[in-house]
């Protein structure tokens, strides 16, 4: 399936240290010919890390897609009703973003545009990225897992040995995981090795 065309929501939670693998994503998007609508929330937009100044990937992203990110609660609403997305997408989506999702809790831009895109039966793809996905937080990545509409780019543990509860998508799987939750369908494998012993 061809995502050119196709209008996709993509929304970036706080996972500053994620963003070096995410933008690329983005970019492929644009250049597939997909109408990339960007949607951040208030910590990725106005918070400084070692990964970059605030307000630095933000602009980044304006560039790449041509677009004024959506950052309000009142600008993602009518993602719903008045100007529905093909797909969105959260990359990376932070363990305490994807708490609220699997607990129906909207009190950010970007997961109100993803509670938008359920109500209109279309899909949301998630890219993790929490330190917690194997400790508390995994009870949520099972919870949303079965959810009808809801999607997973591939995911696995980045670093067994210093971080073993943590996993992280591997986001070059975005757009084929976009092209199948188009189509109903999870790419699979889902769970994936993303860490190789000696590597």
């Amino acid at each position: 399936m061809s995502l050119k065309g196709k209008r996709i929501g993509f929304g970036i939670t706080g996972s500053h240290c994620t963003y070096e693998e995410v933008f690329p994503q983005i970019k492929k998007l644009v250049e597939l010919g997909a109408d990339v609508v960007p949607i951040v929330t208030a910590t990725m937009k106005g918070t400084g890390t070692r990964f970059g100044e605030a307000g630095e990937w933000v602009k980044k992203i304006e560039e790449a897609t041509a677009k004024k990110v959506i950052d309000s609660i009142v600008e993602a609403e009518p993602l719903g009703p008045k100007t529905p997305l093909d797909c969105m997408v959260i990359a990376p989506i932070t363990g305490n973003s994807l708490s609220k999702l699997a607990n129906a809790m909207t009190d950010s831009p970007v997961l109100m545009a993803a509670k938008a895109t359920l109500r209109n039966l279309r899909p949301v793809v998630l890219g993790i990225s929490t330190n917690d996905a194997l400790g508390l937080n995994g009870m949520n990545i099972m919870r949303l897992m079965p959810v009808k509409n809801i999607f997973f780019i591939p995911f696995g543990q980045d670093d067994p040995e210093k971080k073993p509860n943590s996993m992280v998508a591997r986001m070059e799987s975005l757009p084929e995981t976009i092209e199948a939750a188009l189509g109903g369908k999870q790419l699979q494998p889902v769970i994936i090795e993303r860490f190789r012993y000696g590597s």
